[in-house]
């Protein structure tokens, strides 16, 4: 595909980059900037995406369906990249900022300009503030970060280890006064070292798509998306939720599950995500 590039200058660029420190003098752009009043939510994370990770970027941007968002990433191998195609599959607007130009001969990464092609196909963009023959290096990921952070009014991280490049989208995130919005991920996995950092430091956690919208401020119709979220529960989560006819404690759930322990939980886990189910009080309850 041969991108058709337009240039942003002036007035053009979105007003949101040109507030940044050092924001960008010039932008060249594939497709369409999104409409007046779309919210952009930046969603960043590992490029190693575990089974954990990749589930829960899908059922979180899932969850946003139906609002005025758009997902904002940078079209990197594992949760960037799958972010923008759960975009797509939600009908949300995909904005991608690649760590290259906008040429098929460098573009970075390759692998990507298949997903590049349908994010513009389907009404979204792709921008870039380096010269369209510009290849990858070392100092463009940052300059390319800061883009994807001043753009939006919160960034989400999903799966960092301790000492990742994802960390310093949440870093110029903090810098240019957005909101850093973080997923908890168990404690014996690597890639959950840095989301659960963040938390720490102050980060908002995100157990469900609902924590999203309100961290976006974005008001609720939550009979309906109960309802919805009911029918697209997988059968297994279905049968978790005949269980909860009255909140029980996690390890009697798990025996009633008939589950091994590990895996039990690991549903459960993807099951608050989703928020189909709630742990209060040490007791785990339905929210239907």
């Amino acid at each position: 595909m041969k991108f058709d590039l337009k240039i942003l200058e002036g007035k053009a660029i979105p007003a949101d980059l040109l507030e940044i420190p050092q924001p960008p003098k010039k932008l060249y752009i594939a497709g369409s900037l999104p409409s007046d009043g779309t919210v952009c939510l930046a969603v960043v994370g590992s490029r190693k995406a575990t089974a954990y990770g990749k589930d829960v970027v899908k059922k979180l941007i899932s969850g946003l369906k139906g609002y005025p968002i758009a997902i904002v990433s940078g079209l990197a191998v594992g949760i960037d990249a799958l972010s923008h195609e759960a975009a797509l599959d939600a009908g949300l607007t995909a904005v991608a900022f690649p760590g290259s130009g906008i040429s098929e001969e460098v573009f970075f990464p390759s692998t990507s300009l298949k997903l590049a092609e349908k994010i513009i196909k389907a009404g979204g963009c792709v921008i870039s503030e380096f010269e369209p023959d510009l290849k990858a290096a070392y100092y463009t990921f940052p300059m390319r970060n800061r883009l994807v952070a001043g753009i939006s009014k919160a960034a989400l991280i999903i799966e960092a280890q301790e000492k990742s490049g994802t960390l310093i989208t949440a870093r110029m995130a903090l810098d240019y006064n957005k909101d850093v919005l973080a997923v908890p991920g168990p404690i014996s996995s690597e890639y959950s070292k840095g989301t659960n950092k963040l938390i720490r430091q102050g980060a908002t956690p995100i157990t469900c798509s609902d924590d999203i919208l309100e961290a976006l401020g974005f008001k609720i119709d939550a009979e309906s998306k109960q309802q919805s979220l009911f029918e697209d529960a997988r059968p297994e989560e279905k049968l978790v939720l005949k269980l909860l006819t009255e909140p029980l404690e996690r390890d009697e759930l798990i025996r009633k599950m008939n589950l091994s322990t590990s895996t039990a939980n690991s549903l459960l886990s993807i099951m608050e995500i989703k928020g189909l189910i709630k742990e209060e009080m040490g007791e785990i309850r339905a929210v239907f």
